[in-house]
């Protein structure tokens, strides 16, 4: 039988490992903790996932070597900062046959790189097994069975269709794209419009204003993602408009929620402290600045939330400033 590795044990990634176990899939979930594994593993709960009960065919483990021994699917689900480090450690032990997949979504602070580009880079493994697999996806409501579509993406077709097959069920339905770089781009860039939604929703503007935000924040990440080799069209699919559609309405989404705090006037540092979940688009926004930068690509919804993060500007004055550019044609 197949053997599948997840990675981490977060939302997205433990409501994954639940629908290929219940596909009959045999799950291996691995974290770093030893204790939280022996606590997850006797409670078969998690702890962020309401009623969630594990499925018989998931079991969990914390001694990395041996869960990648023999592993033909390797699912990447740790937060993006910390890709690295993880696969860095894994090198050694994957298998040179396993498909890789990834579903962390952000862009390494330094470095600038998506995070195939972090997993091709750390684990030496062949790039064309490697797959990215993004989508307006909240683990809450997949769990709910609630229908949800992805898009799993690599340079190569058959590791593509690959995961499309091993992912896809009732409740899932997988397309497939080429374009990796442009789908991660849109996954990852999607998180700072996201919270750009939640600073307009906690100042208390409306429906035209998030309108106006998506509709533009759609165009500058196309404009950033074409400028970095992406093809225009992946914007307009899963990981584009459809992400970013999902992550700036939803009451699940974490991003937004920092956004609404900010705007309701506290400060990014408290609300940071008190989240038990990664908001991966603050990491982003200065990842999307830096690019912005080297590309010479003007992103200002983007480059607004930069200010208001890291630079205190307030939030009522960047959207003035953003209604006050000079005028010009929408496209």
């Amino acid at each position: 039988m197949e053997k599948i590795l997840l990675l981490g044990c977060g939302t997205w990634g433990s409501t994954l490992a639940q629908c290929l176990a219940e596909k009959g899939r045999s799950v291996v979930v691995w974290h770093y903790k030893s204790d939280f594994v022996k606590k997850i593993a006797a409670s078969r709960a998690h702890p962020r996932l309401g009623d969630f009960i594990f499925h018989n065919n998931i079991q969990f483990e914390s001694n990395l070597e041996s869960c990648l021994k023999n592993t033909n699917c390797i699912i990447v689900a740790v937060p993006s900062h910390a890709v690295r480090e993880i696969i860095s450690k894994a090198a050694g032990y994957i298998p040179n046959d396993a498909i890789i997949v990834n579903v962390a979504k952000g862009i390494e602070n330094g470095t600038l790189e998506t995070m195939s580009t972090v997993i091709a880079g750390s684990s030496k493994q062949n790039p064309e097994k490697i797959v990215s697999l993004y989508g307006p996806s909240h683990a809450e409501e997949v769990i709910a069975k609630h229908p949800t579509t992805l898009v799993s993406a690599s340079i190569s077709r058959e590791s593509a269709k690959y995961v499309q097959k091993t992912f896809s069920s009732e409740v899932l339905r997988v397309y497939t794209n080429n374009d990796i770089r442009g789908v991660e781009l849109g996954g990852s860039l999607k998180n700072v419009i996201a919270i750009a939604a939640g600073i307009c929703d906690g100042i208390g503007f409306g429906d035209n204003t998030k309108a106006a935000l998506l509709t533009r924040g759609i165009a500058e990440i196309t404009r950033l993602g074409v400028a970095m080799g992406a093809d225009p069209v992946t914007f307009s699919g899963l990981s584009g408009i459809g992400d970013l559609i999902v992550t700036c309405l939803s009451r699940h989404s974490r991003n937004r929620y920092v956004g609404e705090a900010i705007g309701k006037g506290r400060k990014l540092s408290s609300v940071l402290n008190e989240m038990d979940m990664v908001a991966e688009g603050v990491k982003t926004t200065q990842s999307a600045y830096d690019l912005s930068q080297k590309h010479g690509v003007e992103i200002p919804i983007s480059e607004g939330v930069y200010q208001i993060l890291f630079n205190g500007k307030d939030p009522k004055k960047v959207v003035t400033a953003l209604m006050t550019r000079d005028l010009t044609h929408e496209h």
